[in-house]
């Protein structure tokens, strides 16, 4: 384990305590007790609205296109203000507030005004709002929440919604009060009176603090309960391993939906308690979208930067062309954190150089692991590694139960930052946990080095997206995939695999404009289009599967068949979740007659989605 003068002064010393059972069961914790923490998230912005006063918490575009701030004593009183009302329309824990559209000022605002007095805030993906024609996502969860408002930022793109979810006697509130009871003008403009310290009081650790949406790909979404309890230890579980967090006020620009518990219970919330500065980002990693998120970074130059594996591929392109942008995105960047999937080595080793050519020497690229149901932090990297794919050690306050399953370790777990269930769904609740109250995530990991478990965890695959092959072989999908995307880099962006009820695997390849255009060394004009169609692009797919399979020949590694795709993973569809990564369920329902095209015609061919090719992938 590398431990450098940079890791040190940045982390707690790596340490895991483990207990292995004789049925192959293996605990794991942290030997460092969780610290004390408040009963309530509300307490640190009452914390740095005395302290601070006139620090900004969060920053956002103007219509202007400058930046506008809020102060933590503005916050404050916003927040009291915004509370009132909401206490004064009746809502409360059994009728929340339901907020459809995304990252803004008055959005944070409003989630935590209905967290500080026991009003369960529930922010809903604004993809079931903007890209649903029927709504019916969107129904089931108001029909399941019961609110007692609901907030919209726009009238206008979110009229249909509105309409959709609008129910008599509850009212309706609106940025500008356009077809709407309240304006949010309107809400912050109340007088606070006495029963906002009153209800704040009576808030406890059991508070239900947040309802977050699961992404609903195998049905509809459920209620994932989060806690003032889970929220409160799991913020001091992350300043206990990242003391740099009590030293330095973190400055971050993030993108991150706050209808996910990535950017909402991790970033937010780790700004909010050590008085730090989130700047809004409204870019997304997807084509038009990640130049809004670069400009952003041309005048913010944040402390510890925040993404998924899906924002950094969109985001190194730009890093290496503008050297000007990478000394600005580095010039006081502790470190790189990735989350909610796997990060492919090839931009790993990219950001890697970027930051040597840029300071001087490597900054830190860590990652963490958890879920919507464990607010989210479990297991986080706090060392310096030197490949993708590890997720590190359990934190303080976390037990980490693995249990052997289908030749996989399969991950459970146990601590005050589990969430207690689903919201009026006691059959998902009871199939939740185990008979000893462990979590079942539905994850594998295994030892990154069997023999020294303190150098952590390697995220293993999801245990529902492997399947057999008719000769009783298991696909690892997590690590194919990644196998596959590295042996064709730069070329593909993501891939799917293919293979259930299949005699053999196969890819759908979904295809970089900005490695496919680096290979066929054609100009920035190109479209996609025409570069699937180039024969560069061709022979470097056909020999880098060829290479792959000469390396993993077995019939559960070896890939088959290949298709690339012309149509780009659909946000609208689900084939793209809120934060940026590939939902392979969701891919291979919505291409089903792609997947059968996929296996015509024999074995060993790539193909483009609606061209015939005949290019070998080599046998």
């Amino acid at each position: 384990m590398q431990r450098d003068e940079v890791c040190e002064a940045l982390f707690a010393e790596p340490k895991v305590q483990v207990d292995r059972r004789p049925d192959g069961t293996v605990y794991l914790t942290s030997p460092e007790p969780l610290g004390a923490y408040p009963d309530r998230i509300g307490e640190h912005l009452y914390h740095w609205a005395e302290k601070d006063p006139d620090a900004a918490l969060l920053a956002e575009r103007d219509e202007e296109g400058g930046w506008r701030y809020l102060s933590y004593g503005r916050a404050a009183s916003d927040v009291e203000a915004v509370a009132q009302i909401l206490l004064g329309q009746g809502l409360g824990p059994e009728r929340p507030l339901m907020i459809l559209s995304g990252n803004s000022i008055n959005t944070a605002v409003l989630i935590m005004a209905a967290m500080h007095v026991g009003i369960p805030a529930a922010p809903v993906s604004p993809a079931y709002s903007l890209m649903s024609r029927d709504h019916g996502k969107l129904r089931h969860i108001r029909d399941l929440l019961n609110p007692g408002m609901i907030y919209a930022a726009d009238a206008e793109p979110f009229g249909p919604a509105l309409k959709a979810v609008r129910t008599a006697g509850v009212p309706v509130a609106t940025a500008d009060g356009r077809g709407a009871d309240f304006s949010f003008d309107t809400l912050r403009g109340t007088r606070p009176t006495g029963a906002v310290r009153d209800a704040f009081r009576r808030v406890g650790p059991d508070t239900v603090a947040k309802i977050l949406f699961t992404s609903g790909s195998t049905g509809l979404p459920k209620g994932v309960i989060n806690t003032q309890r889970m929220l409160c230890s799991n913020q001091q579980a992350l300043a206990q391993i990242w003391p740099i967090l009590e030293g330095e006020r973190p400055v971050i620009l993030d993108w991150l939906p706050w209808n996910h518990t990535f950017g909402a219970n991790h970033n937010f919330n780790m700004v909010l308690r050590n008085g730090g500065t989130l700047y809004i980002d409204a870019g997304k990693p997807l084509p038009g979208q990640i130049e809004t998120t670069v400009e952003n970074l041309r005048e913010v130059a944040p402390t510890m930067y925040f993404n998924v594996p899906g924002g950094y591929q969109a985001l190194v392109p730009y890093l290496e062309r503008d050297p000007a942008l990478r000394d600005q995105f580095f010039s006081r960047l502790r470190f790189l954190f990735y989350a909610a999937a796997s990060l492919p080595q090839p931009i790993w080793e990219r950001l890697e150089a970027l930051s040597e050519a840029s300071v001087g020497h490597r900054v830190p690229m860590i990652s963490s692991w958890g879920s919507t149901e464990t607010a989210p932090l479990v297991t986080n990297v706090h060392y310096r590694i030197d490949r993708a794919g590890i997720i590190g050690l359990p934190v303080p306050g976390c037990e980490v139960k693995l249990v052997p399953t289908m030749d996989k370790l399969a991950v459970r777990i146990r601590g005050d930052n589990i969430t207690p269930g689903y919201w009026k769904d006691e059959a998902n609740t009871r199939e939740a946990f185990d008979e000893e109250g462990y979590y079942k995530i539905g994850d594998a990991v295994r030892f990154a080095d069997p023999d020294q478990p303190e150098w952590g965890l390697v995220f293993d695959g999801r245990l529902d997206e492997n399947f057999k092959l008719p000769s009783g072989t298991w696909v690892d999908v997590g690590s194919l995939r990644l196998k596959v995307i590295e042996a064709c880099a730069p070329v593909i962006q993501d891939a799917v695999i293919t293979g259930h009820d299949r005699d053999t695997v196969g890819v759908l390849i979904f295809p970089s404009h900005d490695g496919c255009r680096a290979v066929s060394g054609e100009s920035g004009e190109s479209s996609l289009q025409s570069l699937l169609s180039h024969p560069k692009v061709h022979a470097h797919i056909c020999a880098g599967l060829a290479e792959h399979n000469a390396n993993n020949p077995g019939g559960s590694t070896r890939v088959h068949h290949a298709l690339l795709m012309e149509e780009p993973p659909s946000m609208d569809a689900g084939e793209i979740t809120d934060k940026g990564y590939i939902n392979q369920a969701k891919v291979l329902e919505r291409r089903a007659e792609l997947v059968e095209r996929l296996y015509e015609n024999g074995e060993g061919v790539l193909r483009i989605e609606r061209k015939e090719i005949s290019d070998a992938i080599g046998k």
